[in-house]
């Protein structure tokens, strides 16, 4: 066999066309009639076979035609195809669109699950971990960064088929993988779950209408006294959270303001979603989640204050004030005027006296004298939280002391401020002095914890109180004839009450052990305690004026219809308290509200009481 030269190209040869197929020739067909007796054929007549070979030769060449039309049809039609690319993939990308094709601007819009959608998770990908430009899809409620024909948000279009997805900052809404942004009202829920927003005529409103909402299952909920997700161990914050969000100046600051996103730190940022979300009539659900704002606290306090272990909401709500008035751009140096909207509420002035106690020894009668150092040190310093000391409990208890718990006045307690009463400090006797002007709010830290190298003990003395309204701080501040009038009463309502719910510790106690837990758990549950629990009261003043209005109304004969003026809040649990009943509980941090009286003013200053 010959060999095939080497300069002959294989392409020319591979695009020489196949011989055409062969198919079997029949020499002689046997008629049906030739099998009729016993196969053997038939006698036929000469003129008979001739014109069956002549049908029969007729056949073939009819054959041979259509064969080579059916050849020549197939040339053609190879002639016809496009050139293949192998290297192609074998299905092609969707084509990105601008805008939607005409007559399906509403296309996927039907699959959008809102009872799924929870945006009150911290804004991450739920693959790389990425806050960078994230995607949330609103079929399932994950997140995704990206868009683009690479991004992950992209391969879960393709592979789940959920198309529809919200950049959550700028609120658009596209559809994947086309890509086209879809612009339907029908979103605008979405949007606005996403990011409350607020008009100053609505804010005006809050304190004055009663204005009830429901969510995606039909519950009813209050707008700003809904719930709180308790994650772990984060009530202590909840509590916080939700006294803030009802001082009236920080709630109204915090929903008009508008913060650019750039700029702004991620603290004041991120507490400022939650109160609008706290604020939210239009919620899919009755309750919030703190989990992003608990996310950046835990950064920013170096895992001081976190959802996983309890701590002290004084001692938390002392760093978040500051923290707060940092990244509002407040000044760290301490100012004679407010910086920040934390300072224009809370901050006031004290003045304290201290005089250093002296020992000196008397050998005669080997005992020790104390008398007072004529040095007195006298200084003016500033103040957000003031802290109320509780008697000590009794040393030696009666018998039944679960039914007997010691009980004090706030007035009582206030006298610490009064310029008269020392308490010892250390080496020190100190007197303090409160000095006007008095901070719109006042907070009272009554402190109930007292810790040594050995224990912390809690102290259950209740902290009376006649009534929420009309606290008489006159008595507690030097008087001052340029700012307010010498014995006029400066008033103050109560807004909000931190409660300390503290539980007995029973399991893991025997029989003889019941006693002592028992005993333990009254004394000595420290802040950090497992059995140690937080809840808030928190005063509706929407509630207060409808009922104010409907007093009116019932000197005129109309029937007595009153609404709840207080709420009690621990989690997600909302349930109504009596004012009559608020100091029965054990106090933590108290919420004072001073009282305006409309139209006057003193000196050029609104005047208030």
């Amino acid at each position: 066999m010959s060999k095939r030269p080497a300069e002959t190209s294989l392409d020319g040869e591979l695009s020489v066309g196949s011989p055409a197929s062969k198919k079997a020739r029949v020499d002689e067909e046997i008629d049906e009639s030739d099998t009729r007796n016993g196969g053997v054929p038939a006698q036929r007549a000469p003129g008979q076979e001739w014109e069956q070979h002549e049908r029969h030769g007729e056949n073939i060449l009819a054959a041979a035609d259509q064969e080579r039309e059916e050849l020549e049809e197939g040339v053609q039609d190879n002639l016809d195809l496009p050139d293949i690319d192998e290297d192609a993939p074998l299905v092609s990308a969707p084509k990105r669109q601008s805008e939607p094709l005409e007559g399906y601007s509403d296309l996927y819009l039907d699959t959008i699950n809102r009872a799924v959608l929870d945006f009150d998770f911290e804004k991450q990908c739920s693959v790389t971990l990425s806050n960078i430009n994230v995607y949330a899809c609103l079929v399932c409620g994950k997140y995704f960064q990206g868009r683009g024909p690479r991004s992950h948000a992209y391969f879960h279009a393709l592979e789940v088929g959920h198309h529809v997805f919200i950049n959550m900052e700028t609120k658009k809404v596209y559809v994947l993988p086309e890509g086209y942004e879809v612009k339907n009202k029908s979103l605008d829920d979405i949007k606005y779950v996403v990011d409350p927003h607020y008009t100053k005529d609505e804010v005006m409103k809050l304190d004055k209408e009663v204005r009830d909402a429901w969510d995606l299952q039909g519950k009813r909920y209050r707008p700003g006294f809904v719930g709180m997700n308790n994650i772990k161990a984060n009530d202590y914050l909840n509590v916080v959270v939700q006294v803030l969000a009802h001082v009236t100046p920080i709630r109204n600051f915090f929903l008009l303001h508008e913060f650019p996103v750039p700029g702004t730190p991620q603290l004041s940022l991120r507490f400022s979603t939650l109160v609008r979300k706290l604020w939210n009539p239009k919620a899919f659900k009755s309750h919030v989640s703190p989990h992003e704002l608990l996310q950046e606290i835990a950064l920013r306090s170096s895992k001081r204050f976190t959802l996983t272990h309890q701590s002290d909401p004084v001692e938390f709500l002392s760093w978040f004030l500051n923290h707060l008035h940092l990244s509002l751009g407040g000044s760290k140096k301490p100012s004679p005027t407010p910086t920040s909207v934390i300072q224009q509420a809370f901050m006031g002035r004290l003045r304290i006296e201290s005089q250093e106690i002296t020992a000196h020894s008397d050998t005669t009668n080997a005992r020790l004298v104390f008398s007072e150092s004529s040095n007195t040190n006298t200084q003016i310093t500033p103040f957000l939280i003031l802290t109320l000391d509780l008697p000590p409990t009794p040393l030696f208890q009666s018998a039944n002391r679960e039914s007997i718990i010691p009980q004090v006045p706030l007035t009582t307690l206030l006298n610490k401020y009064n310029g008269i009463t020392a308490s010892e400090k250390r080496a020190h006797r100190v007197r303090h002095r409160l000095l006007h002007p008095l901070p719109p709010y006042l907070l009272f830290h009554i402190k109930r914890f007292s810790k040594n190298k050995f224990v912390s003990e809690r102290n259950p003395t209740i902290v009376t109180f006649p009534s929420p309204r009309s606290l008489d701080m006159s008595p507690y501040v030097e008087p001052n004839p340029n700012i307010w009038s010498p014995g006029e009463p400066i008033l103050y309502d109560l807004v909000a009450n931190i409660i300390l719910d503290a539980t007995t510790p029973t399991q893991g106690a025997g029989e003889d052990d019941k006693g002592s837990a028992s005993a333990g758990a009254a004394t000595g549950a420290g802040a950090a305690s497992e059995n140690v629990s937080w809840l808030v009261q928190l005063h509706d003043k929407a509630m207060a004026a409808v009922n104010a209005r409907r007093e009116e109304r019932e000197r005129n004969g109309e029937p007595p219809h009153r609404g709840p003026e207080w709420l009690e809040i621990q989690d997600l649990y909302v349930n109504r308290a009596e004012s009559e009943t608020l100091f029965t509980k054990e106090g933590y941090l108290m919420v004072w509200e001073r009282r305006k009286i409309p139209g006057t003013k003193k000196k050029g200053k609104s005047a208030a009481r």
